[in-house]
C-alpha cells in the first residue's frame, strides 16, 4: 500500500510477557469481538497480538497523502444482535451516519435497483419475457441442486442466471459456481417471490428494502476502521501490535513470533486464516494439511480513485454483472461521510472505491488493473472521458485472502480441521478464521469473538459458528 497512512496510531507495542491464560492472535472483527469480551468480564490474564501496527484486520481504513479515506473493501454495519449494537454504541457514541440503502445494477445500459430478480421490470421486453418464463416453468427443486450453479438454476430459472447470477458471481467469487457448495446462501441471496416479481412488473413498481442490510451505518471519522480503533484505550498494555505469529507448538502451548519471542497460553483464540495456520502447528499433522487443501479462497484487488469532483449521487454501492468492466461492486465512498474526502468537502470532492476479484481461475494483472477500472468506470458511465482528468489519487490495495470461498469440499474439511484444532485448545474463528463466509458479517465476527470467550470460560454453546 505505497504512500498511504494508518489512521489508528501505534500505541502499546513494547510489552513482552511470556505467559497468558488467552492468547488472542489477530485484532480484525472478531479478535477484538473477543478482547472486548474479556475486558467487559474484567478478565486480567489475556493478551490480543496483531502482527500490523494498527487495529481492524480487513476491516481497517487508510488515508492517503491526498486526504482520501480508503477501507479494504466495501463494508456496512448492520447487525442481526443487540451486543453487536451496544458495542457500536460503546465505540462510536453518536458519532456516526445512517443510511438507506440505494444499490444498483448496472447492465444492459441501464440502472437496474437491487436485487435485480425483484426490479425485472426495467429489462428490455424481450428479456423481461424470457426471465419471467425462466421463473414460472418446471425445473430442478432447489433441495435437489448440488452445487450453487445448479441452486441459482433451480431457483431463478435460465435466464435471470444467465444474465446476472452466473457472471456476477464469477467476478465476485473467482470461482466456477458448481464447485460451490449452496449452503451457505442463507440471507446472502434474495430468493424469489413471484406473486411480488409479477405485481412490481404490473404496478411498475421499485422494490429496494430486501435484505437486512437496507439500512446500515457508517463511522462519522476514520472509514470503517473508526469502529474498531478506540479498542486500544480499552485494551491498553494487553494490545501488543507488530507481533506476527510464525508457529504454534502445542503440546507444549507455546506461540513464537517472527521477532522470536515467545507467548505460553491456556487457550488459544486465532482469526489467521484457517490453511495458514494448519501450517504453523508443530508437531505438524499430515490430516489436517490435506484437509486444508481443500479451503479455497479469492484474492481481490481495491482500488480507490479520488477525484476532484461533486457527485450527485445518492447511490451507495453498484454491481456489475457485465465483462466492459473488471470490477463487480463499486462503492461510493465519499457518499458514506463527508470526511472519507479531503477536508470533509463534497462540495468538490468524490472518491469511488472499486472491487475486483482474482484467483487461478481469473486471472487479472496488478500493474494493468487501474487502469482497467477506470476504462470500466467509463463504460458503466459513472466517470465521462473528461472527467478522468479530474482524477487527483488512486491507489491500489492487494488483498490475498479476501473471500473464504465456501467450496464442495469446505464443510469436510472443516469437519476434520476443527476438532482437531479445538483438543488441543486452539479455537479458530472469524471470516478467514471459520472459514464460513455466512457468518462473516462484521457483527457476526464480533459475536463471534464474544462466544468463543464464553465458550471457554463458562462451558457454554455457541451459536454464530457451528461446524
Amino acid at each position: 500500500m505505497n504512500n498511504l497512512k494508518h489512521l489508528t496510531k501505534t500505541i502499546y507495542n513494547q510489552a513482552n510477557p511470556s505467559m497468558t491464560n488467552i492468547l488472542i492472535i489477530g485484532a480484525g472483527p472478531t479478535g477484538i469481538g473477543a478482547a472486548y469480551r474479556l475486558w467487559q468480564r474484567k478478565e486480567e490474564d489475556w493478551l490480543l497480538c496483531e502482527k500490523e501496527d494498527h487495529l481492524g484486520g480487513l476491516a481497517a481504513s487508510f488515508r492517503d497523502e491526498k486526504g482520501f479515506t480508503w477501507d479494504i473493501g466495501g463494508h456496512v454495519m448492520f447487525s442481526h444482535y443487540e451486543y453487536f449494537d451496544d458495542f457500536i454504541n460503546h465505540m462510536l457514541g453518536d458519532a456516526y451516519i445512517s443510511h438507506l440503502r440505494e444499490a444498483y445494477i448496472w447492465m444492459l445500459d441501464r440502472w437496474i435497483p437491487y436485487p435485480f430478480q425483484n426490479n425485472l421490470r426495467y429489462l428490455p421486453e424481450k428479456i423481461q419475457e424470457e426471465c419471467l418464463k425462466g421463473l414460472i416453468e418446471d425445473r430442478l427443486k432447489p433441495e435437489e441442486a448440488r452445487n450453487f450453479k445448479e441452486w441459482t438454476y433451480a431457483v431463478f430459472g435460465e435466464a435471470v442466471s444467465r444474465y446476472f447470477m452466473d457472471p456476477y458471481n464469477f467476478k465476485v467469487w473467482a470461482h466456477p459456481l458448481e464447485e460451490m457448495c449452496k449452503e451457505w446462501i442463507g440471507e446472502r441471496v434474495s430468493v424469489v417471490d413471484y406473486k411480488r416479481i409479477l405485481s412490481n412488473i404490473i404496478h411498475k413498481r421499485d422494490d429496494v428494502a430486501w435484505g437486512p442490510n437496507n439500512q446500515f451505518k457508517f463511522p462519522l471519522h476514520g472509514g470503517t476502521g473508526g469502529l474498531f480503533s478506540p479498542a486500544s484505550k480499552l485494551f491498553g498494555q494487553k494490545l501488543l501490535l507488530n507481533r506476527e505469529l510464525e508457529k504454534i507448538y502445542w503440546k507444549e502451548k507455546i506461540a513464537v513470533f517472527k521477532d522470536k519471542s515467545e507467548i505460553r497460553y491456556d487457550k488459544l483464540v486465532t482469526t489467521l486464516p484457517l490453511d495458514l495456520l494448519c501450517k504453523m502447528v508443530e508437531p505438524s499433522c499430515e490430516d489436517i494439511e490435506n484437509a486444508s487443501r481443500n479451503l479455497v479462497f479469492t484474492s481481490g484487488y481495491i482500488i480507490g480513485i479520488g477525484l476532484k469532483k461533486r457527485l450527485n449521487s445518492r447511490r451507495c454501492w453498484m454491481y456489475f454483472p457485465q465483462d466492459d468492466s473488471p470490477f463487480y461492486r463499486v462503492t461510493n465512498f465519499g457518499w458514506y461521510s463527508c470526511n472519507n474526502v479531503p477536508d470533509g468537502d463534497t462540495e468538490q470532492y468524490s472518491s469511488y472505491m472499486c472491487e475486483t476479484s482474482y484467483s487461478s481461475f481469473k486471472k487479472v494483472s496488478k500493474d494493468e488493473i487501474t487502469e482497467k477500472t477506470i476504462d470500466g468506470l467509463v463504460n458503466s458511465r459513472l466517470l465521462s472521458k473528461d472527467d478522468i482528468s479530474k482524477i487527483i489519487s488512486t491507489y491500489i490495495i492487494d488483498v490475498k485472502h479476501s473471500y473464504p470461498v465456501p467450496g464442495l469440499k469446505r464443510n469436510k474439511a472443516l469437519s476434520i480441521i476443527q476438532p482437531w484444532l479445538e483438543e488441543r485448545d486452539i479455537f479458530s474463528r472469524g471470516r478467514f478464521g471459520g472459514w464460513k463466509y455466512e457468518v462473516g458479517n462484521m457483527d457476526h465476527s464480533v459475536m463471534t469473538g464474544r462466544e468463543i470467550v464464553d465458550r471457554i470460560i463458562d462451558n457454554t454453546e455457541e451459536s454464530v459458528y457451528k461446524i
